[in-house]
């Protein structure tokens, strides 16, 4: 490789294992012990790539005798190819960690199949009437959450699918249990509803909203919900009081919503920058004491926003294909990729050592940061 070209080479072709799905990745999870990730695309399938990387960073940095200059070179093989499943339907499909090593997707005949980090797809856990649109798990209590689009079905264990009695026929395309897997937040149609789903499940509380919410997303400790909604921004609710307060001002939907645990502080996609706020001062009442300046204002539009789980970090991902990790509450920013297609998707592995990626033209992606990076 000349001089020339290593020198236009960026962080992501340093890093990175790249693999070209056939169609847009949809979503992306780790596995809950960090082994594999299950990336999802609009024409139904889901691919797996292992994490553990045979070419890591750490084995290609070099540091010169003379200056103490680090430098890395590329990697001299192809990854490990994806394991790719067939269509589970024919759009994009639902998934959710599930068990050690494995993942739940949800099916267009209603099944919720168990797909181990191998790509075995196991007997269905459970079935429901009608596509499932939605799932998500709770290894704490053993509970799976579905939807079908309008009704929510509660399984423990692999026992029988319970529907909510809920009383309304608004639709529900979005879920999520709480942290402890004691409560169940679900969308209903502009509006949200939370239940209390230990035993017999009951409902707490209906919240309005000014619009449909897209995603769901619990803080750390349970008492606080931030909802990407369809149009106006998100909202964010008090579960103490049930209050909902809409943070507009959005040039964009906010398609993701994410918590950062080590800053207590809330971000959202959707701006020409990385919106965050500090939950000390949070964004509610028109209260902006605690919004923070994180990386750098552009002409460009966050569409996905990961917070790193151990330090004081959130990776962007932007409409042009950019990909950044910012400091958060100050400008500094890390460039992973300068340019590339529209990010849909982005996760960080639990151990923050690994950051996950998907792409509008089909790139699914980890990058894998040496340990020395993030000191």
């Amino acid at each position: 490789m000349n001089q020339q070209r290593m020198q236009n080479l960026t962080l992501f072709d340093l890093l990175a294992r790249s693999w070209q799905r056939p169609s847009a990745i949809a979503d992306l999870r780790f596995s809950a012990d960090g082994s594999a990730v299950a990336f999802t695309a609009v024409d139904g399938t889901v691919a797996i790539a292992a994490v553990a990387d045979h070419e890591p960073p750490e084995a290609r940095i070099r540091v010169s005798n003379d200056l103490g200059q680090t430098t890395i070179r590329p990697r001299e093989k192809p990854p490990v190819p994806l394991i790719a499943t067939a269509a589970f339907g024919d759009g994009d499909v639902p998934l959710a960690t599930y068990a050690h090593s494995g993942f739940l997707v949800g099916a267009a005949s209603g099944e919720v199949l168990h797909m181990s980090a191998g790509g075995d797809v196991a007997a269905a856990l459970l079935k429901i009437d009608g596509r499932v649109v939605a799932i998500d798990h709770s290894a704490k209590v053993d509970m799976t959450a579905v939807s079908n689009g309008h009704d929510v079905f509660l399984s423990h264990g692999q026992g029988n699918a319970t529907r909510l009695e809920r009383g309304v026929t608004s639709s529900t395309d979005a879920l999520a249990l709480s942290p402890g897997g004691r409560r169940l937040a679900c969308g209903l149609g502009e509006g949200l509803s939370i239940w209390a789903v230990e035993g017999d499940a009951a409902l707490i509380r209906d919240i309005p909203l000014s619009a449909r919410p897209v995603s769901i997303r619990w803080s750390r400790d349970g008492t606080w919900l931030a909802c990407g909604l369809e149009t106006g921004g998100f909202a964010l609710v008090s579960l103490a009081d049930g209050r909902a307060d809409v943070v507009a001002g959005f040039p964009s939907p906010v398609r993701t919503v994410c918590w950062s645990q080590p800053a207590h502080a809330l971000f959202a996609s959707g701006a020409f920058r990385i919106a965050g706020w500090s939950m000390t001062g949070p964004p509610v009442g028109g209260e902006t004491s605690g919004a923070l300046e994180t990386g750098r204002a552009g002409l460009v539009l966050v569409e996905a926003v990961a917070a790193h789980p151990q330090k004081k970090l959130i990776a962007a991902g932007y409409a042009n294909g950019r990909i950044t990790i910012a400091q958060i509450g100050a400008r500094d920013e890390l460039l992973i990729r300068p340019l590339g297609s529209a990010v849909t998707a982005l996760a960080w592995a639990g151990d923050g050592r690994h950051l996950a990626v998907g792409s509008v033209d089909g790139t699914a992606a980890i990058v894998t940061f040496p340990a020395q990076m993030f000191k």
